[in-house]
């Protein structure tokens, strides 16, 4: 008796991947959001910070707004290069900074 073996319909790669965009500049206090980034760093962060992180992916999720991790970051990165930027040494960077 012969076996029947079923096939499964895939999606292709246009269904899969978005286009996206080479990073524009962005204005101050906001991130480049989900385009193709030409850079890369390496973070280091404990475990209590990537599970803030990961909570704060979740609480966006529930907000209505899917996000992945890198996202949060930048967007982070980006507020406070800008406070940085308009407030200087008073600027939460500089005090948490100088406070460690």
């Amino acid at each position: 008796m012969p076996s029947r073996v079923s096939r499964v319909n895939l999606p292709g790669a246009s269904e899969l991947f978005r286009a996206t965009g080479k990073p524009d500049s962005a204005a101050p206090g906001v991130g480049s959001g989900r385009v193709r980034h030409d850079e890369k760093i390496t973070v280091y962060i404990s475990s209590e910070e990537l599970m803030a992180l990961e909570q704060a992916r979740l609480s966006l999720r529930q907000a209505g707004i899917s996000v992945d991790r890198g996202r949060i970051v930048r967007s982070a990165l980006a507020i406070a290069l800008a406070e940085l930027e308009v407030k200087g040494a008073e600027s939460d960077l500089v005090a948490r900074l100088g406070a460690s």
